[in-house]
């Protein structure tokens, strides 16, 4: 993807067939159905691709077994299927994760176990692998960093795991594969209309002032938590269809759970489910559920979230995780759909998501999770044709193999199985360049090149791009990523032509950043 040769095509095009506004899950997902269809598809993200919720999931691809419990049966089949069509269309992205849910109840592993069963029902000829009940001995030998006091048994069972941001770039490079077009840091500022409908939006370049108008027969708002935001460009009196809610996630040393099974609390104080996954050689420990009244793009842990989380995790675990073994700690917004009645709490309100079709013809989707991504944008791209009166075709994604696909690369263990078939052009750019050779940080596992590719291929923009979602480096420890910064301000300033002032700012700006990501100690009250 190359964002001069994408800015051409918008000055050059005089009208598209669907504009999708924003570029996380949703809005890329959008973008490769329109795409893929043979639409004429502009996606705009006015900052970087998943910079907001998107790159701050639990990294699940899952059924929701929260939602099995719930009742929620049809979102539970739902996800089921695209939780096993997702895992078919992009294997070097998405694994098979085993997860145990360790019971300290006489009836806890049988319980759960039936209810597994019927998770594995519902899942049919798509499902990861048949969950099954483990006595104290297997539970402890599946995870031996579990605490063994009054441990009676667990369950164990299958469901996916991915890189978020990772498949974000890749449904990006997808979308393009298939003649879309898509810029980040274009920020839409006005919607444009004939008569009452809309036709159309107004944006601007953030990276350097350009502004467009830019025409289309129908546009899509998939901006997450900020839809609220377009609506009202479109109806000033437009009543808000979001009630947000946050989600925090700590990471910490993979000590802390040393074999692949990873731990999924079904019930804690809170009356959510907690999950220690292995990710990236680390373990992601999360998620809350915090109201919050104000959208913003990088939220920030509380500390009673921080302390709740590890709280939970040290009753499960032998050693206990402090403020101190937690290498970075970031926040994500859910967009929730507000329930009709507005009494429910956060975490009570359905992950469904609901397609809304203004009087303008506006269209906007909101809710959901990353595991329906695909089924969202389908059923988006179903109205949007014929909203803007094109022609009808037929939706080919649940069979689209996504870019770079690839069977032959572990996603669990090869830290460059995301990239795919990819993966060869990447470390071809080490013999191009000897300095491009090596490891820009071994404990990460992050290669120079992967740098030089980012700026070139994967239109990485900023330091944070590369370091937060072409790398994970901020997501996995903050400290390391803070080393590498200037290392990797410098490579990407030689590349794209920046002198040394650009590289200054850049890393001033992401260590500033950064910072947030780590946690304090918690000050002795005495």
């Amino acid at each position: 993807m190359k964002r001069e040769s994408f800015l051409a095509e918008v000055r050059s095009t005089d009208t598209w067939d669907i504009i999708v506004i924003g570029g996380g899950a949703t809005g890329l997902g959008v973008a490769v159905d329109a795409a893929s269809r043979g639409y004429r598809t502009l996606l705009l993200e006015q900052s970087d691709f998943s910079k907001g919720t998107s790159s701050r999931s639990t990294k699940l691809v899952h059924g929701g077994v929260r939602y099995l419990q719930q009742g929620d049966v049809v979102m539970v089949i739902e996800a089921l299927r695209e939780r096993g069509l997702m895992i078919q269309n992009a294997p070097h992205l998405v694994s098979n994760r085993s997860f145990v849910i360790p019971s300290y109840e006489w009836w806890g592993s049988s319980f759960y176990t039936m209810g597994l069963k019927m998770y594995d029902l519902l899942a049919g000829k798509l499902g990861l692998g048949p969950s099954k009940m483990l006595n104290r001995e297997e539970a402890l030998e599946a995870l031996p960093t579990l605490t063994p006091e009054g441990l009676k048994g667990g369950t164990i069972y299958h469901d996916g795991q991915f890189d978020d941001a990772r498949m974000a770039v890749t449904l990006a490079m997808t979308c393009a594969d298939y003649g879309g077009i898509l810029l980040n840091y274009v920020k839409v500022t006005g919607l444009i209309k004939e008569g009452e409908m809309v036709r159309g939006v107004e944006a601007i370049d953030q990276l350097t002032g350009e502004t467009f108008s830019l025409t289309c027969r129908v546009v899509v708002n998939a901006t997450g938590v900020f839809v609220d935001d377009i609506l009202k460009m479109d109806d000033p009196a437009s009543k808000g269809m979001i009630s947000p809610s946050q989600g925090i996630h700590l990471v910490v040393a993979r000590e802390f759970l040393l074999h692949d099974s990873a731990v999924m609390v079904p019930n804690t104080s809170d009356g959510r489910v907690m999950f220690a996954v292995p990710w990236h050689d680390h373990v992601i420990i999360g998620t809350t559920d915090t109201p919050v009244r104000k959208c913003v793009l990088e939220p920030l842990p509380l500390d009673e979230e921080i302390e709740f989380l590890l709280k939970t995790a040290g009753e499960y675990l032998v050693k206990q995780p402090t403020r101190s073994d937690v290498t970075s700690a970031f926040a994500g917004l859910r967009p929730l759909a507000k329930p009709e009645d507005g009494k429910k709490s956060t975490k009570e309100i359905s992950r469904n998501h609901k397609v809304i079709v203004s009087m303008s013809g506006l269209i906007t989707i909101t809710g959901g999770k990353w595991t329906t991504y695909r089924k969202m944008a389908e059923d988006v791209v179903e109205k949007a044709y014929i909203m803007g009166g094109l022609p009808e075709r037929e939706c080919i994604t649940a069979h689209l193999p996504v870019h770079g696909f690839s069977q032959d690369l572990d996603a669990r263990y090869d830290p460059l199985a995301p990239y795919g078939t990819d993966k060869k052009k990447v470390l071809a750019l080490e013999k191009e360049n000897p300095a491009w050779q090596g490891f820009l940080s071994e404990k990460l596992k992050i290669r120079r090149s992967q740098v030089i590719w980012a700026v070139r291929e994967e239109m990485a923009m900023t330091l944070e791009d590369v370091l937060a979602r072409r790398t994970r480096a901020l997501f996995l420890d903050a400290r390391e990523a803070m080393r590498i910064a200037p290392e990797t301000a410098a490579l990407m300033a030689e590349e794209t032509g920046c002198d040394e002032r650009w590289a200054a700012v850049q890393t001033a700006a992401f260590c500033g950043l950064a910072q947030k990501y780590i946690i304090a100690e918690k000050p002795d009250k005495t």
